[in-house]
């Protein structure tokens, strides 16, 4: 039988049907289970991206799922970032990506406070039982007050030693990233608005009473795997590579346990889970103004379908991508927001007066549901620059 193909066309329509894009969910949840999980390195991010993919969208209602019902986890996952995740997804997350990074901080940590003379495993498993005992108690808590509670977090240590931009933090952030990699701990509501990146800590009873459930990381490296087929699919090895962080010899592994077929993208070998290898329909006309880091944007490796000869314009050179502005299933141009309030945008290719026309009043939606806030994107690109100012 000849091996099914899946072209550009039909990839958009996918990408505009599962991100509810093409047609909006209810709630923040549904958002993210949509795309598996929302980039959460740039808070502000979280917000926009679930919004986006909103029929009512709202900061108090993405605040009430993520710091009232948890059922939206920040936790640390996919390369080494953090990521906000449906609360069932925090046991394949860890099993399948934290526990990995948190073995890997913990020799870092390690050798860093080797390095400063102040102790070793013994020294830092105190201090973390005595900052969780803290925490406990406290229920929820900054930095600072854990540093007041456990004045061993203000030891200091030094990062890049020899080199000018040298630097000599507080244990405390490496103590606090590492309990939280390790599943201990958990970020909570920020200091200020909704764009702050100062958050609480809390336990990790406050979101699972029992604590992380233990996967085998196979199981849980293949469960993530068929989540990103079934919200991104179809896909290549090296796109889930990318996504995952993982491995290749991981991601065939897990792809080679899960129901798959092969098709062509249009020349490049691919995979798609056999029960999504049917056909799917083009939706409705649509437009989306989405935010940095985006995981529309985010998703793939390779990323020509859907980006075209934009990147320059929208990446920075570390290959973090910025504002964006979609049409049907492919990226348009691009978005900013100014001082004034004002959201500001640039088509970078023709789409026609009528698409010009509901990116415009998708912008002055966007607007309205930022004000009073203003946002700036964590990693600045050429395109939100210049337009920002």
């Amino acid at each position: 039988m000849a091996t099914r193909r899946i072209g550009v066309t039909e990839r958009r329509a996918r990408l505009g049907v599962r991100h509810l894009l093409a047609a909006r969910g209810e709630t923040a949840l549904e958002a993210a289970r949509a795309v598996v999980a929302l980039h959460g390195s740039d808070p502000a991010s979280v917000f926009l991206s679930a919004m986006a993919r909103m029929r009512s969208p709202g900061v108090a209602a993405v605040e009430r799922e993520l710091y009232d019902e948890r059922r939206l986890v920040r936790m640390l996952g996919m390369r080494r970032t953090v990521f906000t995740v449906p609360a069932e997804l925090v046991p394949v997350a860890q099993a399948a990506c934290a526990n990995d990074i948190a073995r890997i901080e913990r020799r870092r940590t390690l050798l860093l406070l080797d390095q400063a003379g102040v102790g070793g495993d013994e020294w830092l498993r105190s201090v973390e039982e005595a900052t969780l005992a803290a925490l406990r108690a406290r229920g929820a808590a900054f930095a600072a007050e854990l540093t007041a509670d456990e004045p061993r977090l203000k030891e200091r240590i030094v990062l890049s030693q020899g080199k000018t931009y040298e630097a000599r933090p507080a244990v405390a952030s490496r103590v606090l990233f590492g309990m939280a990699a390790e599943g201990r701990i958990v970020r909570g509501r920020p200091r200020g608005s909704w764009i702050s990146s100062q958050f609480q800590w809390s336990p990790i009873e406050s979101v699972l009473p029992d604590g992380i459930p233990e996967l085998p990381a196979e199981t849980a490296r293949t469960e993530l795997v068929r989540r990103w087929l079934a919200s991104y699919g179809p896909g290549t090895p090296a796109d889930l590579k990318w996504w995952t962080g993982l491995s290749l010899t991981q991601v065939r592994k897990a792809l080679a346990a899960l129901d798959t077929e092969d098709v062509d993208l249009d020349g490049e070998p691919g995979v798609v889970l056999a029960s999504d290898a049917g056909p799917v329909a083009a939706p409705e006309p649509w437009v989306a103004l989405l935010p940095a880091l985006d995981p529309a944007v985010m998703g793939w490796a390779g990323r020509g379908w859907y980006l075209g000869e934009h990147g320059p314009a929208l990446f920075d050179r570390s290959g973090n991508a910025g504002p964006t502005v979609w049409a049907d299933g492919r990226i348009v141009g691009g978005w900013a927001q100014r001082e004034d309030g004002e959201v500001v945008h640039r088509l970078l290719e023709d789409v026609g007066a009528a698409t010009a026309a509901a990116v415009a009043d998708e912008a002055a939606r966007l607007a309205g549901g930022l004000a009073p806030v203003r946002v700036k994107p964590r990693f600045r690109t050429p395109l939100e620059r210049e337009l920002a100012t």
